[in-house]
């Protein structure tokens, strides 16, 4: 067992129980809204166990897939590069830390920020599939089609040993996935 949730209760939501097992992938679904941001943020945080609660238990360490971002100095005077963003983030001896490059025109010297929200999200998930299989992740900033290649790249890592959580705010997954999570919004 990886997460072991007994029911998260806020003044906002509820998120059912559920546990999340080895080679299994959860879809939350926050329902796209006001709040879905600061939400999928405070669940990230209890699920990577950054912020602790009674009724979350982790035995093991999950990661989130960060987004990538650079301070607007870097991003106007000394944009990152992809091979400089892998030699900073990921492990060099995984397979993950070069799969990015299986995409034809995407090299080392490509800056990190002229990347569209599809082969960005990739480098990020790539790099951080180089360290753990455990992973919560998102799909914010993608399109359908990109959206459908991570999430299939997902289900390999989980197939072969891993786990993750999906915070979605769609339910166009829901019959691809172990369990599926609707999050409940308590009425105004």
């Amino acid at each position: 067992m990886i997460i072991e949730n007994k029911g998260i209760k806020t003044d906002k939501f509820y998120v059912p129980p559920f546990t999340l097992n080895e080679g299994e992938i959860i879809i939350i679904n926050l329902f796209n809204g006001p709040y879905f941001h600061e939400t999928e943020m405070f669940l990230k945080d209890l699920f990577c166990g950054k912020t602790p609660h009674e009724n979350v238990i982790i035995h093991k360490k999950m990661t989130f897939v960060e987004h990538f971002r650079e301070s607007k100095f870097r991003d106007i005077f000394y944009p990152m590069t992809v091979g400089e963003y892998l030699k900073k983030n990921a492990n060099p001896a995984s397979p993950y830390s070069e799969k990015i490059y299986e995409t034809e025109w995407i090299n080392k010297k490509i800056k990190v920020n002229t990347l569209a929200g599809n082969p960005r999200r990739l480098l990020t998930l790539y790099s951080t599939l180089t360290k753990t299989q455990n992973i919560v992740f998102d799909l914010v900033g993608q399109d359908p089609m990109g959206a459908q290649e991570a999430y299939k790249i997902v289900k390999e890592v989980v197939k072969n040993g891993g786990s993750a959580i999906l915070l979605d705010g769609y339910d166009d997954m829901k019959n691809d996935c172990t369990k599926y999570i609707e999050l409940q919004w308590k009425q105004a």
